[in-house]
C-alpha cells in the first residue's frame, strides 16, 4: 500500500473528476481544486457537470473522502501527491495552448514543498512535463528528482463510457526519476488494477500522443474513401462492414461529418508541433488534419445537393440538424463537428436549427449560441435535416417516418424503413430501396 494517503486533484472536468472520485472510494482524503468558482459551487451543490459521474456517486464521495474547493481555498502543502488534469487546447493558428498548463503548475508552485509527488495528467507534447512545467515548478528554488518527484500519467478517458476511467484501464506513467517512477505507480495502483511504467515523462507522453493520432489517421482514411465512394457510386458502409468481418489484420474505423472532442481535434497539431521543432514534417499528421477538418464542409455540400433533388436551393432553406454533442449519448459539444457544420450552412443562406436531447444551447464555431427545439418542432420546420450525432435517446423510427429529406452522415439510417430518394449518405449516395440492408 502506498505511503501517499492525501491527493490533490486540480482541475475537476472529465479526467479530474472520475479520478478524485475514484481515489475517494479507495480511502484516500483527496482535495478536489478547480479555478472556475462555477464548477466548485456546482459539485458542492451535488450536482455532477459530466456522463459519467452519477450525482449519487459524487454526493457519496462528498460525504466520504472528498474536499472541494477553489484555488485560494486549497491546502496543497498538507497533501502527499498533486495531479494536475486541465485542458489541453489549441489556438486558432493550431500551435499548443499551455497556458492552463501553466496556470496550474503556478497553483501547484504556490503550495509546493519538499517530499511532494506531482502528476501531470493533461494531453500534451513530450517534454512539456520536464520543460516548462517543470520549469514553473523550480521556481520555488526545490528542484524536480531531488526535493520532489515529478512524472506525466496520460489519462485515458472515453467520455460517455464508464468504464474508461476504471480499475480495468491500465496506466501508463513516466517520471523524471526511477525512483519517482515506481513512487507515482505505486500511487496509483490504488486505481488502477495494471500500471505500465515507462523511461520517463516524455516517452508517457508520446505514447499518449501516438494512441489519439493513431486514431485520427484512420479516421482520415475512411473518411476519404468515403468520399472516393461516393463518387465510384459505392456504399462505403457496406465495404466497411464487409472488411471487418476479418478476423485479423483489419480495425473497424467509420467516416463522419468530422473529429470533436477534446483529443482527436488537438493532440496530433501538438505532435506536429513538436516535430517541426526537431526540423521533421509528418506528412500522414497533416494530410489527416486536413481531411478531417474538410468534412463539415463536405456535409454542407451534401445538403445542397439533397435540396438540389428537390428543385431547392440552400440559400434559404430551412436546415434542420440533429445532434451537436461532438459524440452519441453525451452532453461535451467541444470541438463537435456542428460546430463548423452550422456556421457553415448559415453562409450559404440558409436558417438553421438544431435538436440534441442532451445539449440545450450549443456555441457555434462563429460564436453564435443557438437554442435547441424538439425534434417534433425540427420536423414540421425543416426542408431538409442533417444527421450529425446519433445519439440513442433519438426516436429514430419516428424521425425516418417522418422526416421528408435526410442528409445521414453516420449511417444512422440503417436498419430503418426509409423512402425512395428520402436520405442522402455520406459516403454511400441516395437510398433507393425500401430499406437498408
Amino acid at each position: 500500500m502506498t505511503q501517499d494517503r492525501r491527493v490533490a486533484i486540480i482541475g475537476l472536468g472529465y479526467v479530474g473528476l472520475p479520478l478524485a472520485i475514484a481515489f475517494a472510494e479507495a480511502g484516500l482524503a483527496v482535495e478536489g481544486v478547480d479555478a472556475a468558482k462555477k464548477r466548485v459551487d456546482e459539485l458542492n451543490a451535488r450536482h455532477s457537470p459530466i456522463d459519467d459521474i452519477s450525482d449519487e456517486r459524487l454526493a457519496a464521495a462528498l460525504d466520504g473522502n472528498l474536499r472541494v474547493v477553489g484555488a485560494a481555498d486549497a491546502r496543497l502543502a498538507d497533501v502527499d501527491a498533486i495531479f494536475v488534469c486541465v485542458p489541453t487546447p489549441i489556438t486558432t493558428t493550431k500551435d499548443p495552448d499551455l497556458r492552463p498548463v501553466i496556470s496550474a503548475a503556478r497553483t501547484v508552485r504556490a503550495g509546493l514543498r519538499a517530499g511532494h509527488l506531482v502528476i501531470l495528467q493533461s494531453t500534451t507534447f513530450p517534454g512539456t512535463t520536464t520543460g516548462p512545467f517543470r520549469d514553473v515548478l523550480e521556481e520555488t528554488g526545490l528542484k524536480a528528482g531531488v526535493d520532489f518527484d515529478l512524472a506525466f500519467a496520460p489519462e485515458r478517458v472515453n467520455p460517455g463510457d464508464p468504464a474508461s476511467s476504471g480499475r480495468g484501464v491500465p496506466r501508463l506513467v513516466g517520471g523524471s526519476t526511477p525512483a519517482g517512477t515506481q513512487r507515482a505507480a505505486e500511487l496509483l495502483r490504488n486505481v488502477n488494477d495494471k500500471v505500465v511504467t515507462m523511461s520517463s515523462p516524455d516517452a508517457a507522453e508520446m505514447a499518449k500522443l501516438l494512441e489519439n493520432t493513431f486514431r485520427n489517421v484512420n479516421i482520415a482514411f475512411v473518411n476519404e474513401l468515403a468520399l472516393l465512394c461516393e463518387r465510384m457510386g459505392l456504399d462505403v458502409w457496406e465495404i466497411i462492414d464487409a472488411a471487418a468481418t476479418k478476423p485479423f489484420g483489419f480495425m473497424r474505423f467509420t467516416p463522419g461529418p468530422g473529429v470533436g472532442g477534446h483529443c482527436i481535434p488537438v493532440d496530433p497539431y501538438y505532435l506536429s508541433w513538436r516535430a517541426r521543432e526537431f526540423d521533421f514534417t509528418d506528412r500522414f499528421i497533416e494530410a489527416a488534419g486536413d481531411i478531417n477538418f474538410g468534412m463539415p464542409r463536405h456535409v454542407v455540400d451534401l445538403a445542397a445537393e439533397a435540396l438540389n433533388d428537390r428543385g431547392r436551393s440552400l440559400k434559404g432553406s430551412r436546415v434542420g440538424v440533429i445532434g451537436v454533442a461532438f459524440k452519441p449519448d453525451v452532453q461535451d459539444a467541444r470541438n463537435s463537428p456542428a460546430g463548423a457544420i452550422l456556421p457553415g450552412l448559415v453562409a450559404r443562406g440558409a436558417e438553421i436549427r438544431y435538436h440534441d436531447p442532451l445539449v440545450r444551447e450549443f456555441r457555434d464555431d462563429s460564436g453564435y449560441v443557438h437554442t435547441g427545439v424538439t425534434l417534433e418542432a425540427l420536423l414540421h420546420w425543416a426542408d431538409v435535416i442533417v444527421v450529425v450525432t446519433p445519439h440513442r435517446a433519438v426516436d429514430w423510427d419516428h424521425f425516418y417516418e417522418n422526416a421528408e429529406l435526410v442528409v445521414d452522415t453516420v449511417n444512422s439510417s440503417r436498419n430503418h424503413a426509409v423512402k425512395d430518394r428520402q436520405v442522402l449518405r455520406l459516403g454511400a449516395g441516395w437510398l433507393r430501396s425500401a430499406t437498408t440492408a
